[in-house]
Parts: structure tokens; C-alpha cells; sequence
């Protein structure tokens, strides 16, 4: 395999290459080679590689789907309603 060398990057696309690729488990050096794969390929391949993506999304949707979580709001609310009764004891009225 080739090695590719890229001299006088701004220091701000490096901070976001190293940013996108712990975002994505990677290196920046792998993520860079992602990236560079993913600019490169012909339309079809793409095509194909976001229709994958959309299936495993799809999959997950549907092991997870029933499970429910709570809003964010009420998890807000429980948690001031916990931290409350810590400071003050608990409330009688409700």
C-alpha cells in the first residue's frame, strides 16, 4: 500500500479530523483514510454504503422499538425533586 503525506493543514481541520474520528472510534489517520475512501468512490458504491447504514439503523429501530424511555424533562424534574429532598428532607405534600 501507498503512504500519502499532507503538509501545512490548518490547524483547525486537523482539531476537527481528530474530533470526527474520536467521535468515530478511530484515529485521525484512519479517519482520514475514511474519509479520503469516502470522497473517492464512485456514486454507486455510495449509494450502496448509505442504504447498509440505513438498514442497520433500521434493525436497531426495530430490536429497541417498545422499549420507551423517558423524556428528558421528566428525568430533569426527578433528578432537582431528588437533589431537593437531599437538602431539605423529603416533601410532604406530594
Amino acid at each position: 500500500m501507498a503512504s500519502l503525506t499532507v503538509r501545512q493543514l490548518d490547524d483547525e481541520i486537523v482539531r476537527r479530523l481528530s474530533i470526527r474520528a474520536a467521535e468515530n472510534g478511530r484515529s485521525a489517520e484512519a479517519e482520514h483514510r475514511e474519509l479520503l475512501r469516502l470522497a473517492l468512490l464512485p456514486r454507486d458504491e455510495q449509494l450502496a454504503a448509505r442504504q447498509d447504514v440505513a438498514a442497520r439503523l433500521a434493525a436497531f429501530r426495530h430490536r429497541t422499538a417498545g422499549r420507551g424511555s423517558a423524556p428528558a424533562t421528566a428525568l430533569l424534574r426527578e433528578s432537582r425533586k431528588e437533589r431537593m429532598e437531599t437538602l431539605t428532607g423529603p416533601d410532604e405534600g406530594g
